[in-house]
């Protein structure tokens, strides 16, 4: 069987499976179910055309992998086959972990598990499956590997990973502000002693990124309307947990109802093999079609949040520069009551606050290294001339609250 086939991406053209390990990968059914799972989540809510998957970006990124890796070879930096494809396969499988909705429902279907640690577990699976063959992505993938610049392509302030999925959720959404030079940030990677670092004639392309980043928040992921959505979904799953643990029967999925069922922590992944497997039958299916059951439900907060979500009749939100005080909501709770006809604690599902927060570089940490003509490496923010990479350091937090429409207003 030929295995070194062609695909065609709307945004980068052809892209090339290189291998017969990296097609079997992308053929296992952990990888094909992240066709089944949204980018954005509920985001196409605001952008309609924001439909693509975690299964597209997963494959531009590899793609990203490759070319930044010819890149650097170029510049004298070797790099051996292994880890050539090792570091495009931890790229490829750095969202294989992810659930249903994407970021939305992670901390909602079970407790204190990051869908990183998922995506180790399932990789870990993967690793037996291939009899060891991806001993060197899990290293790189978990920053064990000697030479780091190839855990910071996969994972950091200028990794691969951002590179593709803001010129991919720009596509997408026509937000066009939020495109980027990838190419010629790519051009501009070099290495300095085993770390990634971006050349000096580079520094206003990281600027012009920094920046897509930032608008990009606030535009597309941070977006009031798709905040409300996902705030709404959240406590849709929520409920849904609550009253099927109290004993009533809802119609789900076999994988989700074992997710309703019980509050599933890393202690029951780690003694139950076969929960990962379950988990690896969720997608975004799983959830919109018990949603479809649940709008005619008996229960009033289920029926009607399934209701609102699938008709798009969404909470109003408003945001703030200070907490929403207790004051105004126990007394949107009281009208809620009246409005929906329900009792103080279902109340509370129609009225949520919390924070948002954007930092577009973060200067601590696994900071963007520019390496100067003379040899030095500094940090971004101190080899820029420009004030605006300073300022983008800054964390911007705003507080939202979230109630029916005709009680917000």
């Amino acid at each position: 069987m030929n295995k070194k086939k062609i695909l065609n991406d709307p945004v980068y053209g052809f892209i090339n499976i290189p291998n017969d390990l990296i097609f079997d990968i992308i053929e296992h059914r952990y990888f094909q179910r992240l066709r089944r799972i949204k980018q954005l989540g509920l985001t196409d809510l605001v952008y309609p055309g924001a439909l693509h998957t975690r299964f597209h970006h997963a494959l531009g990124a590899m793609d990203l992998m490759r070319r930044a890796l010819n890149a650097l070879q170029e510049k004298g930096v070797e790099i051996s086959d292994k880890e050539r494809q090792s570091s495009m396969l931890a790229i490829l499988l750095h969202d294989v972990g992810h659930g249903p909705f994407s970021h939305t429902l992670e901390f909602s279907l079970f407790k204190g598990v990051h869908h990183e640690q998922v995506g180790l577990w399932m990789m870990d699976r993967l690793n037996k499956e291939f009899d060891g063959a991806l001993d060197m992505t899990i290293e790189i993938f978990r920053n064990k590997y000697q030479r780091p610049f190839f855990h910071q392509l996969v994972s950091s302030q200028l990794d691969i990973d951002r590179l593709d999925y803001l010129k991919r959720d720009s596509f997408f959404t026509g937000v066009y502000e939020g495109a980027i030079g990838s190419e010629r940030i790519i051009k501009m990677l070099n290495v300095a002693s085993e770390h990634l670092v971006v050349e000096e004639k580079g520094i206003y392309s990281i600027e012009n990124f920094l920046s897509a980043r930032r608008l990009m928040y606030w535009q597309v992921y941070l977006h009031k309307t798709a905040v409300s959505a996902e705030v709404m979904l959240i406590e849709l799953i929520k409920r849904a947990k609550t009253l099927t643990q109290q004993g009533e029967q809802l119609e789900a999925t076999p994988a989700l109802k074992i997710f309703l069922e019980r509050n599933i922590t890393d202690k029951d992944f780690a003694e139950d093999p076969d929960i990962l497997e379950v988990y690896a039958h969720l997608d975004d299916s799983d959830i919109w079609g018990s949603i479809k059951f649940w709008q005619d439900h008996d229960d009033k907060v289920l029926r009607t949040l399934s209701k609102m979500i699938l008709d798009r009749k969404l909470l109003g939100i408003s945001f703030s520069n200070e907490p929403t005080g207790r004051i105004v909501t126990d007394d949107l709770i009281q009208k809620v009551k009246d409005l929906y006809g329900v009792n103080d604690e279902e109340a509370g599902y129609f009225i949520k606050t919390g924070s948002v927060s954007n930092s577009a570089y973060i200067a601590s940490g696994q900071s963007i290294k520019i390496l100067r003509k003379n040899g030095s490496v500094v940090d971004v923010a101190d080899a820029s001339d420009l004030p605006n990479i300073k300022a983008m350091s800054k964390i911007v937090t705003k507080y939202y609250l979230c109630a029916p429409k005709e009680l917000l207003n």
